[in-house]
């Protein structure tokens, strides 16, 4: 048996119907640019989110930079100022901190979960942290709760990178729970366009306000600009797609929690770790990540039997030759998952027949 680790042209061939009557929707509407499809769907996945505003930009990057030069632009942050994050994070999220002026400061992951370990946050901060930034990452939601008091208690802005974590909920959902997050809809994603697009969402409307402003060169109107912007704007045809997908997402993401699920029971091998799920609805597997100590030797295997596999990531942000002597600290649980973390295939449309074959195959490992 041979399967993929991710198949996106079957993921996507349910909706390929309606994409080919929105595709055309689209082609007579006359609108390509911020039309009435970007607005659509940026109520819908507010709606979704629980929030009062989502704005639509071109990437999930632009939207974790939009935030913080839109808390530059309203003074609460300031070009130098210091931000928190998970050092075992995509490196996007850093890369965010440093286009807005900001400096990225690494705190190492606990080992069961893979976020931000907040056990390791400072209980002074210094004066230049201003911010806090937590990843969702795998698609399992940080401590919020433990970040919002934290971050309360030294006021500081909590936000979150929310790209691999559509529908993830605790006392509401992702995109909700941080004073702004950003979202990705690579293709990959849970909530995946055919193409890149991304979105910032928030119940602060005047951060909101300013980014809708500063995604589209900062323009107050077609003649006039408040801000230095960029051009980060929402595709209209891929909004169409998304509002499609949106109202499966919760489906989508079922499924991909009864395999998890299939997965923590079923799989029983002293050599491969599980992941850690602090809530059952907390989670909604964008990927499923085991740990193993001969990481190489493991995926030979998954690899001699036809099982697709990935390893999320091999090289931590702080040792990318893009960083050298950028980070002065090394981030031990970082390094360790680095050299001990494999993906097996987790998504909507695996089969029966296809899971218990994964789960054989990595009991006999």
């Amino acid at each position: 048996m041979q399967i993929p680790f991710l198949n996106l042209k079957a993921v996507n061939q349910p909706y390929e119907k309606e994409f080919k009557l929105q595709f055309d929707s689209f082609l007579s509407s006359g609108y390509y640019i911020l039309g009435k499809s970007v607005t659509a769907f940026e109520k819908e996945f507010a709606a979704y989110c629980g929030v009062t505003n989502c704005i639509g930009t071109g990437n999930g990057l632009d939207a974790l930079t939009l935030i913080f030069k839109g808390y530059i632009e309203l003074g609460d942050l300031s070009k130098g100022d210091c931000v928190y994050i998970a050092a075992n994070t995509y490196i996007a999220t850093i890369i965010a901190v440093q286009n807005a002026g900001l400096i990225p400061v690494l705190v190492d992951a606990d080992y069961n979960t893979f976020n931000l370990d907040v056990n390791l946050l400072p209980k002074k901060p210094t004066a230049k942290i201003k911010a806090v930034m937590a990843t969702h990452l795998y698609g399992q939601l940080a401590n919020m709760n433990k970040l919002r008091a934290y971050c309360n208690q030294h006021n500081l802005l909590l936000l979150s990178d929310a790209a691999q974590a559509h529908g993830a909920k605790n006392n509401g959902k992702a995109g909700g729970l941080a004073d702004a997050a950003g979202f990705s809809f690579y293709p990959t994603k849970n909530l995946g366009a055919l193409g890149d697009g991304g979105c910032v969402t928030t119940n602060n409307n005047k951060l909101a306000e300013v980014i809708q402003k500063l995604r589209n060169y900062g323009k107050a109107s077609s003649t006039e600009n408040d801000y230095i912007g960029i051009n980060s704007r929402l595709d209209e045809i891929q909004a169409t797609f998304l509002s499609v997908k949106l109202k499966k997402l919760d489906q989508d993401n079922n499924k991909r929690i009864a395999i998890a699920n299939k997965y923590l029971t079923e799989i029983v091998n002293p050599k491969v770790i599980l992941p850690k799920i602090e809530l059952s609805l907390s989670h909604v597997f964008h990927q499923f990540v085991v740990k193993v100590d001969n990481q190489q030797d493991f995926i030979n295997y998954l690899n001699s039997n036809g099982i697709g596999n990935l390893i999320h990531y091999p090289i931590p942000p702080h040792k990318q030759k893009a960083y050298k002597g950028y980070f002065k600290n090394e981030f031990a649980v970082t390094e360790k998952l680095a050299k001990q973390v494999v993906s097996i295939p987790i998504n909507p449309i695996l089969k029966k027949n296809e899971v218990n074959y994964i789960i054989e195959k990595i009991n006999n490992y």
